[in-house]
């Protein structure tokens, strides 16, 4: 294997300290660098021409993938509104600026060593944290959660810096299905309605139940995929109502776009008791 398709195998980027150890003496590097096989980013690194753009300003810049830039890389769900371009986290230490990225500077919480160029999970969400609003903060938390599968209750245990931190991992619960379910959550978080998650009604699972009897369903993006989804969900609905349960779905378009709308219909929903089981309505 020659030094390009080990860099290709290795996401197209590598430290040169990672290089010689597989076997790749400097003056192997140094002349594929002379050749233009492979560049050169600082003095530390050398990737392929088709290395991530992310990665390659990270490695030029002697920094770290953080923040929401990690988040997408990652696949965790970023909201549309969240901070938008690089985000780099540099050392406390570091005299670096750069006009076309947020820089996150300080000790890191978690000490990945000089070969990585992606920032712990843990500093990721510290970032997130500061850098957010609190609503984008918790859905990219919740989402981090369930896609890293993450233990709550380990994330309470770490020694977060910041007051923002420390709040997020106490709320974080782990349960959400999507970015959408996270945000109606939060929203109704002070409404001092009783609010539960994916809970097992009439044998499937609900997204949001209010009370006793409300039931909230979040049709996504990729929602309905095929009409026999769509079946299996109306029978449910149908169902549900059978039991006494009022059922709502909301979509993309109502939570992000519409929410105004949503909360007095959800209001209204209250105002008649129908979170209430039915013997317990007016």
């Amino acid at each position: 294997m020659d030094l390009r398709e080990w860099l290709t195998a290795r996401g197209g980027i590598a430290h040169r300290s990672d290089a010689a150890e597989h076997g790749f003496a400097p003056r192997q590097v140094r002349g594929a660098i002379r050749s233009g096989a492979v560049r050169r980013l600082r003095a530390q690194w050398v990737a392929l021409a088709s290395a991530p753009d992310d990665l390659v300003a990270a490695a030029a810049a002697s920094a770290r993938l953080t923040c929401v830039s990690l988040a997408r890389r990652r696949g965790w769900w970023v909201p549309d509104r969240a901070p938008g371009g690089l985000h780099l986290q540099v050392g406390p230490n570091a005299h670096r600026h750069r006009d076309d990225a947020t820089l996150h500077w300080g000790a890191p919480l978690v000490d990945c060593g000089p070969r990585r160029l992606t920032a712990s999970v843990e500093d990721a969400l510290a970032h997130i944290a500061g850098c957010c609003l609190h609503e984008d903060a918790r859905v990219i938390w919740e989402s981090a959660v369930r896609i890293e599968r993450l233990d709550v209750e380990a994330l309470r245990l770490v020694e977060w810096r910041e007051p923002r931190s420390r709040a997020l991992a106490k709320e974080v619960i782990g349960l959400s299905d999507s970015g959408l379910e996270t945000m109606v959550v939060v929203r109704l978080s002070g409404w001092g309605v009783p609010l539960r998650q994916q809970v097992r009604l009439a044998g499937r699972r609900v997204d949001i139940v209010i009370g006793s009897h409300l039931v909230v369903q979040i049709d996504g993006y990729a929602h309905h995929s095929s009409s026999a989804q769509r079946g299996s969900d109306v029978a449910h609905d149908a169902e549900l109502r059978l039991r006494g349960y009022t059922v709502l779905r909301l979509s993309y378009a109502q939570i992000v776009h519409g929410w105004e709308d949503v909360e007095r219909t959800l209001q209204a929903a209250i105002a008649r008791g129908l979170h209430l089981p039915p013997r317990q309505r007016r």
